[in-house]
């Protein structure tokens, strides 16, 4: 997904067919660490996010032969060509197998390009600036908590004892952003690290909410008198 708010080609059919492919992979990936085995990832996964993989460097390419400069276009989005590359096949197509554990990590890389669609069709949806931020935001703390939730569960399953399936992993995840804090303590590294994360997204985001929110009633009153 193209970055660059100067260049003029920006269909809302290429966004939408890649937030699409994003939501399929999202579900794709969900029922794989939700149902597989915890090893190895299926062939139908694999081939799954090759084809979105696929959808997301045929939307680069594009937009890139669309642009007037195309070399200031790669240099400015090299790091959304990157994540597009379907990293999991290439692997499993030269005969290596990495843990699961960070084939899985890898496999989320993708869904950057998801994210930046769903906010650029918000963008384009929104009747004003208050209504994109917000939802964007909104949309933000949502998919990072749903993911970190995949993560921990994926993580910790077989080796957490107080973690019996991906409710408890679900209501962790959501008592640590809002920084409350949940009775699961996480015994992996990764775990760790996602438990950490959690409260920073949620003290960065939702005072963010407040003052977008205080700001709007102020806005509104102001234009009653």
């Amino acid at each position: 997904m193209n970055l660059d708010k100067t260049h003029p080609f920006r269909p809302l059919s290429l966004d939408l067919i890649t937030l699409i492919a994003g939501g399929m992979l999202l579900v794709a990936l969900s029922w794989e660490i939700l149902t597989g085995d915890n090893s190895h990832f299926s062939q139908a996964y694999l081939w799954l996010q090759f084809g979105v993989c696929i959808v997301f460097l045929t939307d680069f390419f594009i937009r890139m032969c669309h642009n007037g400069h195309k070399t200031r276009f790669l240099l400015r989005n090299i790091l959304f060509l990157i994540i597009s590359i379907p990293c999991l096949n290439l692997i499993d197509w030269l005969g290596i197998e990495p843990p699961r554990a960070w084939g899985m990590l890898i496999g989320l890389m993708p869904m950057a390009r998801a994210f930046l669609a769903l906010y650029i069709i918000v963008a384009w949806l929104a009747v004003n600036r208050f209504n994109r931020l917000l939802t964007a935001y909104a949309f933000s703390v949502v998919v990072f908590t749903y993911l970190s939730a995949l993560v921990f569960y994926d993580y910790e399953i077989h080796v957490n004892s107080h973690l019996d399936s991906f409710g408890d992993a679900l209501w962790w995840a959501w008592m640590n952003v809002t920084t409350v804090g949940a009775s699961i303590f996480p015994v992996t590294a990764v775990g760790k690290i996602v438990c950490v994360l959690l409260p920073v997204v949620g003290m960065i985001f939702f005072p963010i909410f407040t003052v977008y929110i205080s700001q709007y009633y102020k806005r509104e009153e102001k234009q009653q008198r």
